[in-house]
């Protein structure tokens, strides 16, 4: 599994011209699921982006997470995190978990921050999706759950 966790001031999904998703302060999170990504992996994924403390404290400095500022995730499906560009210049997306897996991965990602009381936005899995955002900092974290383990 693998995350891009953008700090933001503001972030929306809109599909077919019509807002899906939006939140205020928080994370867009860029989604990929890979074939061997199981709940274990999934859980522990979101366990540890609820947990980050990137937000600045009183002091200027990253140490509040999520709870502490109120903040929201807009969650966004994105198989194009598993993408290989070591041969020619079309990436393969050989890596990127089945549809059918990754979707129900994604869904129990976003259920599971929910169970840690976090208000969570998402787009559609598939869907073709535009992203607006404001990166506040720029705040970019990339997280794999290989450096997990």
């Amino acid at each position: 599994m693998r995350t891009i966790i953008q700090r933001v001031t503001h972030a929306s999904v809109t599909i077919a011209g019509q807002v899906h998703g939006k939140i205020e302060q928080g994370f867009m999170i860029l989604v990929g699921i890979k074939d061997s990504d199981d709940e274990a992996v999934v859980k522990k994924m979101a366990e540890k982006i609820a947990k980050l403390r990137i937000f600045d404290d009183e002091n200027g400095k990253m140490n509040l997470s999520l709870d502490k500022v109120g903040g929201k995730i807009l969650s966004i499906s994105q198989f194009t995190l598993f993408a290989n560009c070591k041969k020619g210049n079309r990436p393969s997306f050989d890596e990127a978990g089945k549809p059918e897996h990754a979707k129900k991965m994604y869904l129990y990602f976003n259920e599971v921050l929910r169970g840690l009381e976090i208000e969570v936005q998402e787009g559609i899995f598939a869907a073709d999706m535009k992203v607006e955002l404001l990166n506040d900092g720029p705040i970019t974290i990339f997280l794999d759950s290989e450096d997990l383990k």
